[in-house]
């Protein structure tokens, strides 16, 4: 309701859409078309009617339907999320187990300098700046489209770069907090080598909380998507949703909203899953509460 009312008050999609302006004659035989000549309760009841049958509309802009442009778009934003997300475990996960194991050495400062360049600095920023860099001055990467798989590696970096950020410092603070308790005390006292401790005792407690946040940052992924393909010019679901959004076509805006809600939700779902299925304490405790229930 709320992006069905905020679309509409935004503007008219056909004063965005032809320049030139319309004749009467012409902005009355569209409205028709679209059925956007009837009240807005109306509209909002044909809407919730249409959606409840699985019809989710015809672009104003394209004369396609919404459906049919978002699974064309899903490829590239799905390639753009997994290399985004691939990348940040190969690099995060071993950047923020280095920064805690050296803390207060040389390469635990320069892993910890790498979190806070990369949380610190903008997508939209980085983005500019690895385009100028590898793009015009050396030449070395495109920066524009998404017809191969060069074509991916500096959205991929730039997405990345935050989430890599965010990985790195939660998890130093887990191992630190991990490595401080007594059962790692009693682990070393015993005879138990680094490694063994290291990766049998903090790595293993510290992985629950760290599973939060890794499963929180798929959700930066969706919500930079739409930065940054919108910047590198790819063809995916960002694009697409931002597309609308500057030409107010309500179908595919209201449909890009919905389905971003549905992606963050069933991400929190399946994390809330993995996060019981990793802690058999969160299981024995569910199934304490059903039986005294």
């Amino acid at each position: 309701m709320v992006t069905f009312a905020g679309a509409r008050i935004s503007g008219n999609p056909f004063d965005y859409l032809y320049d030139d302006g319309l004749t009467a004659e012409q902005r009355a035989e569209l409205s028709a078309e679209f059925g956007l000549d009837r009240p807005l309760p109306a509209q909002f009841a044909a809407y919730v009617g249409a959606l409840a049958t699985g019809n989710f509309g015809v672009s104003i802009a394209q004369r396609r339907p919404v459906l049919d442009l978002y699974a064309e778009a899903l490829p590239s934003t799905l390639v753009l999320a997994v290399s985004a997300f691939a990348l940040t475990l190969a690099v995060g996960l071993p950047l923020g187990v280095l920064a805690a194991v050296r803390r207060g050495r040389f390469w635990g400062g320069v892993a910890m300098g790498v979190a806070f360049l990369g949380y610190a600095m903008p997508h939209f920023v980085l983005a500019i700046i690895l385009v100028l860099v590898f793009g015009l001055a050396l030449s070395w990467l495109p920066s524009v489209g998404g017809d191969t798989p060069w074509h991916y590696v500096l959205p991929t970096v730039t997405l990345a770069a935050g989430l890599v950020a965010s990985v790195v410092r939660f998890l130093r603070g887990e191992m630190l907090e991990v490595m401080g308790q007594d059962h790692v005390r009693t682990a070393r006292a015993t005879g138990l080598s680094g490694p063994r401790v290291l990766w049998g005792h903090v790595a293993r407690n510290a992985a629950l909380p760290v599973l939060t946040i890794v499963g929180l940052q798929l959700n930066g992924l969706i919500n930079g998507s739409l930065i940054i393909e919108t910047v590198f010019a790819l063809p995916g679901i960002g694009q697409t949703f931002v597309g609308a959004v500057q030409v107010r076509d309500y179908p595919v805006l209201q449909f890009g909203v919905m389905a971003y809600a549905l992606v963050v939700v069933v991400i929190n779902l399946g994390v809330d899953a993995l996060y019981a299925v990793a802690d058999p304490r969160i299981r024995r405790g569910g199934a304490t509460r059903m039986a005294e229930a």
